[in-house]
């Protein structure tokens, strides 16, 4: 993965610093693996999970001596996760630039005046993931909501550099306000969540954090001005849990003027750096996962220091779409995050090779278009769906936790597969691929079937075809017998009506217990579960000592038996 360097103003890491964090993983377990399975599987290395969120992913701390390289290598093809990584170190994406008095050239390149007759992007927020924004700047002040400080777990989301600052105002600097510039979305929201440190340095656990954060407190918009997030898996999968809430993810292509060689991915919308004559800059990065390009290059924007300052590099580029992404969300707030996603595409200007192309996406942005394209846009979607169950085959003789694999296809996009057991929901998978760890012995032995089913942002659904599998796990005979207790009387001497009850547990659990009570030898209550109880009219009985007994059974005829003596 490349790394831009750091620049200038900033402190570079010592010479063979390390390029991913000491002692700590990225994993994803298996959709329905148990905290307790999981915790197996870390624990022959010493490893202790850390739950993202309320999402899936996991932060795994390693103990002091463990080699991280050498942890993931044995985790990463474990058949439990989906995935084990290297928290990798990035760093901000940008090329700043001496400031002088310019024009903001790229707001009138993109029709964004035109896409502003219509809206400016309120009710909308973008939640900027950086170092931090100024909570002073006056065109940033009052599009502010509260954010968090990823990276020192507080509360504190002033900006330690400067680069999030310009970032934020790219996006979202108030217009119409008569001061300084106008960001793409101006009347949108800004809600900071610090993912760096002062040198604007992120690891890839702390935009994942960021993004699970911003999802869920409701931003509809994450900007990510980092080189190389778009090769993590466990940011790829963060994006997705962000779109599934119906949020975008957008991150920059780099600057590192080459090809990343990273794939095309559904979860982000990756951008590249374009100049005022539609052509792509020297230094942006390109390649399969750039999604579209946008204006990078002489961009004003706001400064740390209050003041404003002129920036190059695909961090600006990106939160230049992120505004135009927030422009959409506004116009029509009815449409999927999909959807909005598609008709960025389909409105943005084709440049380059005909068609979506490695170095200019789909095209660079147009916020005109795509605002009037969402603003027509119908939200309905009807089409439902596919699923399959591609693993385990019918047929199958299974036992202990079992790997099942899912397949699932949609016009529009996919938000969730759950996996059933004989009716019985097991677990939820929210990202491609989608597999999940069944515990088999949660259903007898015998025939058990297997049902998977794929959601899409309608709504809509569809259950897969029935896969029957043979459950066969080794039964373990029941040598433990319940325990019973006299709850009431407590003993001594009793009058009136008593209320005698009983209390029973067993290892296989309460259902399979069968509870009797006894009086002098007499059967006069009987039943089933964990408790028991028996108004006992002691006035029709003769004064003296009488024996209670009550005994317990379980469902392997295993029984206990206790006796208590009153008086009468």
């Amino acid at each position: 993965m490349a790394v831009v360097a750091a620049p200038p103003s900033a402190v570079a890491p010592a010479a063979g610093a390390e390029e991913f964090a000491k002692g700590r993983l990225l994993v994803l377990p298996r959709a329905g693996l148990s905290a307790a399975d999981l915790e197996g599987v870390l624990r022959p290395h010493g490893g202790k999970a850390r739950r993202v969120g309320q999402s899936d992913l996991h932060i795994v701390d390693l103990p002091p001596n463990a080699s991280e390289k050498a942890v993931q290598a044995l985790l990463k093809h474990h058949p439990k996760l989906k995935f084990a990584e290297l928290d990798r170190r990035v760093s901000a994406a940008f090329v700043p630039n001496d400031p002088y008095l310019g024009s903001q050239w790229y707001s009138t390149k993109i029709n964004a005046p035109t896409a502003w007759d219509t809206t400016r992007g309120g009710g909308v927020t973008i939640a900027i993931l950086d170092t931090g924004v100024s909570a002073t700047h006056p065109d940033l002040a009052a599009s502010l909501v509260p954010g968090w400080n990823v990276y020192n777990n507080n509360s504190d989301t002033s900006d330690v550099h400067g680069h999030g600052t310009a970032v934020a105002g790219s996006a979202a600097a108030a217009s119409n306000n008569s001061v300084g510039v106008a960001g793409v979305a101006g009347a949108a929201k800004i809600m900071p969540i610090r993912i760096a440190d002062a040198n604007a340095y992120a690891y890839w656990s702390t935009v994942a954090q960021g993004i699970t954060w911003a999802a869920d407190r409701g931003a509809r918009v994450a900007n990510i001005s980092y080189v190389g997030v778009a090769g993590s898996a466990a940011v790829q999968s963060a994006a997705q849990y962000m779109k599934n809430k119906g949020g975008l993810v957008v991150v920059c292509a780099g600057n590192n003027g080459i090809d990343e060689g990273l794939p095309f991915s559904t979860t982000m919308i990756p951008v590249s750096a374009t100049d005022s004559s539609d052509v792509k800059t020297s230094w942006s990065s390109f390649g399969q996962f750039v999604a579209v390009s946008a204006p990078g290059i002489n961009i004003w924007t706001t400064a740390r220091n209050g003041g404003y300052e002129q920036w190059w590099g695909t961090s600006i580029a990106s939160p230049v779409t992120a505004g135009v992404v927030a422009l959409m969300m506004s116009a029509n707030s009815a449409l999927t995050a999909s959807q909005v996603e598609s008709l960025l595409y389909a409105s943005a200007v084709d440049l380059g090779v005909p068609g979506r192309d490695p170095v200019y996406g789909h095209g660079r942005i147009d916020a005109a278009a795509a605002v009037n394209a969402a603003r027509v846009a119908t939200p309905t979607d009807t089409v439902a769906p596919n699923a399959s169950i591609t693993s385990p085959g019918g047929g199958s003789t299974v036992s202990g936790v079992v790997n099942v694999d899912a397949s699932a296809t949609d016009n529009v996009g996919i938000t969730r597969v759950e996996l059933r057991a004989n009716n019985g929901l097991v677990a939820t998978d929210t990202s491609a691929p989608f597999q999940f760890a069944w515990n088999s012995a949660s259903v007898a032995n015998g025939n058990a079937t297997l049902m998977a089913t794929a959601y899409d942002a309608a709504g809509n659904s569809r259950a897969s075809s029935a896969v029957t599998v043979n459950v066969a796990n080794s039964v373990v005979a029941d040598v433990s017998p319940p325990s019973v207790a006299i709850m009431n009387p407590k003993g001594g001497t009793v009058s009136g009506t008593v209320q005698v009850s009983l209390s029973a547990t067993d290892n296989s659990g309460a259902a399979g217990i069968r509870q009797s009570l006894y009086i002098n030898g007499v059967l006069k209550a009987s039943g089933v579960g964990g408790s028991l109880s028996y108004a006992w009219n002691t006035r029709k009985e003769k004064a003296g000592t009488y024996t209670l007994r009550a005994e317990a059974r379980d469902a392997a005829g295993n029984s206990s038996i206790v006796t208590k003596q009153v008086t009468r």
